[in-house]
């Protein structure tokens, strides 16, 4: 039996309103659940204090390294501006911070310095700094890098190692989520579509989440190097210490990661454009030139100021654009059951 054009051969299959909200019902609630049990997981000790200490490590070692530049900085300056300085002290020092030890003066007793060397069975040296008038004299001591507090982001609030670890497990409860809220998401989608059409969501489903993984890792261990070296840069260039607080640097870890993962998703979102009739895929063709400058622009946005982390954004945007051209050009078309155009 053949149909109409304006005949729907899965009329008896459609939803109603009310019954399309119950099923988002169902698929927020299970989502949820999926949710809490990622972040159950999130609270055990280990899983939580090992995901501080991952996201912690970027700014730790931008910190690192600002302070050596730092301390080599400030001895090169001395040596340049006091013409007696030693150049092979100089060099003594570079090697130290290599190998991650930094310098820090204190001011003890000249008289009771050379008696515990004396006693402690050492030889004193030769030539000591010259004692102050009230008798005491500087000494440079070596500690570990590790060990400076300068090194470290810095809590201000009584509740802020808390919420750090709340929001470490409710990251982890995202991440470990994901695939199940994906796809409880795509097959909401789905119950609108075709029963024919509906073999595509088991394509972009793990398309999606994919993508938004991938946008996430390019940001959590490319971009936000990058973004740290430029930042700092800027403390150095006006002379100011940093000292980070934890959560903000976490809030920033965060939202860093999830702006490149929303801009990877930009194939799907070509897709769905074109599959509604809003662009053709002519359109994506022929105004590829506005597209990198409209790519270009929300890298900007979704990046802090600093070329780096745009470049790292909007680079990998570009490519995805073509993707997605490639995508609407090569994917079949939605059609129904008739053989009509959706």
């Amino acid at each position: 039996m053949l149909l109409k054009p304006d005949e729907d051969l899965f009329e008896a299959s459609k939803m109603s309103f009310g019954e399309h909200l119950e099923e988002l019902r169902g698929v927020l609630i299970r989502s949820l659940l999926a949710l809490a049990v990622g972040v159950a997981i999130g609270f055990m000790p280990p899983v939580g204090k090992f995901v501080v200490r991952s996201v912690q490590a970027p700014l730790r070692a931008g910190l690192k390294e600002f302070r050596t530049n730092q301390i080599e900085a400030e001895y090169r300056e001395y040596v340049e501006t006091n013409p007696g300085a030693d150049e092979a002290e100089l060099a003594g020092l570079a090697e130290r911070l290599e190998r991650g030890l930094v310098p820090k003066v204190h001011w003890v007793d000249a008289a009771a310095f050379s008696e515990t060397l004396s006693r402690l069975g050492f030889q004193p040296p030769a030539e000591v700094p010259a004692a102050t008038e009230d008798g005491l004299m500087p000494v440079t001591l070596f500690t570990s890098i590790d060990n400076d507090p300068r090194t470290r982001a810095m809590g201000t609030g009584v509740q802020d190692a808390f919420m750090v670890y709340v929001k470490a497990a409710l990251l982890i409860g995202v991440v470990l989520s994901s695939p199940v809220v994906f796809y409880y998401l795509w097959s909401f989608v789905a119950s609108g579509l075709y029963k024919e059409e509906r073999k595509y969501v088991y394509v972009f489903a793990p398309f999606s989440l994919g993508l938004f993984l991938l946008g996430a890792a390019v940001a959590f261990f490319l971009a936000l190097g990058f973004v740290l070296d430029t930042l700092f840069w800027f403390y150095g260039f006006l002379d100011i210490d940093p000292t980070p607080r934890i959560g903000e640097w976490l809030n920033f870890a965060l939202l860093l990661p999830v702006g490149f993962g929303a801009g990877f998703q930009l194939p799907l979102v070509m897709l769905f454009l074109q599959r509604i009739g809003v662009f053709t895929t002519e359109q994506y063709v022929k105004s590829w030139k506005m597209g990198v400058l409209v790519i270009t622009i929300a890298a900007m946005v979704l990046t802090p100021q600093d070329w780096q982390s745009m470049v790292l954004l909007g680079l990998p945007m570009i490519v995805l654009y073509f993707v997605g051209i490639g995508l609407c050009r090569y994917l079949p078309s939605r059609e129904t059951p008739t053989g009509a155009a959706a």
